[in-house]
C-alpha cells in the first residue's frame, strides 16, 4: 500500500490517497477529500471539492481509473443532497455525518483500473475475471417505524440480488445502517434486522454480515434508515472468512445485534479485509473506559488491530478509514491522536452518534494486501 497528499491550492482541497497496484494486477485507490471552509457556503464547497475529483482522475497515478463508489459527507443533508452533482457512473452514497473540520462536506473515493463499471439505476456493478461487485447505495423508505423501514428495505434488496442469482446470505459482503436519532431508533432496526435475517438463514449457528450501523440523517426527513450495500458474485464460498478476535471481543449475537466483527474476502492476488464499526468493548461485550475519550481511542484501535491480525493483515495495510464521534468538542483531541498514529493514511473524522451512548467513538476500515492464493481467481 502505498500512500499520498494531494493538495490542491487552487480549489482548497486536500486528498489523501491510497494505492494498491501490484504490477499487472488491478488497481485500487481510496481517497477522501477535503475542503477547505474558505467562508463558502455549500454549494461553491462542494463545487470545489468535485472539481478535485475530476482533477484527481487526471493525474498519472490514477489516469485509467474509474470510481466505483463516493460517499459525501454532508452538514446538512436535507438541504445540501439536492445540490449534489448525479453521476451516471457510479453509485453515489450521500449522509449527513458532518465533517468536524470545520468544512460543510467531506468524500470517500473508491477507485479501480481495468475493470467494467457500470451503473444500472442506482446499482453499480464492477466485473472482472468473473467477479461481479455490487455497489448499491442510498436506499431509503418513507413510512413506517425503523423495523418497519429496515425489513422493508432488507426485503427490497434481496430482490434485487435475486437478479444476479444472489442472495444476501451468501453474497452480501458489507452494510451500512444510518439511523434518524440512533438512540431511539437503532432498537427498532435492530430488531427487523435480526427477524429478517433468521428468515434468510443467517444465525449464531451460521454467520451475520459485516456492518455498521450508525446515527447518520438521511436526507429525506422522513426516512429513519438509510441501507448501503456491497455484494460479490461469482465467488467461492471458501474465500470468504469471517474475523472474531475473541481475546478482545465477543459474538455480537450475546447481547442482541447480528453483525460480523470483520470479514476478509481472499483473491488469487490480494486480500480484502472489512472492519465493520468498531468501538472501545472487550470480549465480554462491556464498554470500557465510559467517558474517556482518549483511552477509548486506544482500546478502538487494539480491538481493530487485534481483528487485521486474524487476517494477517496490520494498520499499514489499511486503506481507508472512517471515524464516528459522539461529542464533537472531542474532535481536537481525537485529531492530533490520528495524526499521530496514522499520519499516512486516507482517514475522515465525523459528527456521527455511536449507537451505545456511552461509546465516544467508532471506526470502521477497509484493508487491502498481496496474496498468493493459487486456488482462486484474480482480482
Amino acid at each position: 500500500m502505498s500512500y499520498e497528499k494531494i493538495k490542491y491550492q487552487d480549489l482548497g482541497v486536500t486528498v489523501e490517497l491510497s494505492t494498491f497496484a501490484p504490477e499487472g494486477k488491478v488497481k485500487e485507490q481510496h481517497a477522501i477529500l477535503h475542503v477547505e471552509p474558505q467562508g463558502d457556503l455549500f454549494a461553491r464547497q462542494f463545487e470545489r471539492i468535485y472539481q478535485a475529483e475530476k482533477v484527481l482522475l487526471q493525474m498519472p497515478q490514477c489516469i485509467g481509473s474509474q470510481t466505483v463508489f463516493k460517499r459525501y459527507f454532508l452538514s446538512d443533508a436535507t438541504n445540501q443532497q439536492p445540490l449534489v452533482h448525479t453521476d451516471r457512473d457510479c453509485s453515489v452514497s450521500c449522509i449527513e455525518q458532518p465533517p468536524l473540520d470545520g468544512s460543510k462536506v467531506a468524500a470517500w473515493l473508491y477507485l479501480v483500473h481495468d475493470m467494467q463499471v457500470e451503473n444500472h439505476d442506482g446499482l453499480v456493478i464492477a466485473r472482472h475475471n468473473g467477479y461481479q461487485h455490487l455497489w448499491k447505495m442510498g436506499m431509503h423508505e418513507h413510512s413506517g417505524d425503523s423495523a418497519c423501514q429496515t425489513e422493508n428495505l432488507l426485503t427490497a434488496y434481496e430482490e434485487l440480488l435475486q437478479r444476479f442469482g444472489a442472495t444476501l446470505a451468501d453474497n452480501c459482503i458489507r452494510t451500512w445502517f444510518y439511523v434518524r436519532d440512533v438512540d431511539t431508533q437503532y432498537a427498532g432496526m435492530v430488531r427487523a434486522r435480526r427477524e429478517n435475517f433468521i428468515a434468510q438463514g443467517l444465525t449464531p449457528e451460521t454467520h451475520y454480515i459485516s456492518s455498521t450501523g450508525i446515527g447518520g440523517l438521511p436526507a429525506d426527513t422522513r426516512a429513519l434508515v438509510q441501507l448501503g450495500t456491497y455484494a460479490l458474485v461469482g465467488f467461492q464460498p471458501e474465500q470468504q472468512h469471517y474475523l472474531y478476535a475473541k481475546t478482545h471481543l465477543n459474538p455480537t449475537y450475546e447481547y442482541g445485534v447480528t453483525f460480523e466483527r470483520g470479514t476478509r474476502v481472499d483473491y488469487g492476488d490480494r486480500r480484502h479485509v472489512y472492519i465493520s464499526g468498531t468501538a472501545s468493548i472487550n470480549n465480554k461485550g462491556e464498554v470500557m473506559y465510559v467517558g474517556d475519550i482518549v483511552r477509548q481511542t486506544h482500546r478502538m484501535w487494539e480491538n481493530v488491530e487485534a481483528l487485521l491480525a486474524e487476517a494477517d493483515t496490520t494498520f499499514d495495510d489499511i486503506a481507508h478509514i472512517i471515524v464516528y464521534l459522539r461529542d464533537i468538542s472531542d474532535y481536537a483531541i481525537v485529531s492530533e491522536l490520528f495524526r499521530q498514529r496514522f499520519p499516512q493514511t486516507p482517514y475522515v473524522i465525523t459528527h456521527a452518534p455511536v449507537c451505545r451512548p456511552t461509546w465516544l467513538i467508532e471506526m470502521e476500515c477497509v484493508a487491502i494486501k498481496e496474496k498468493k492464493n493459487p486456488e482462486f481467481r484474480e482480482f
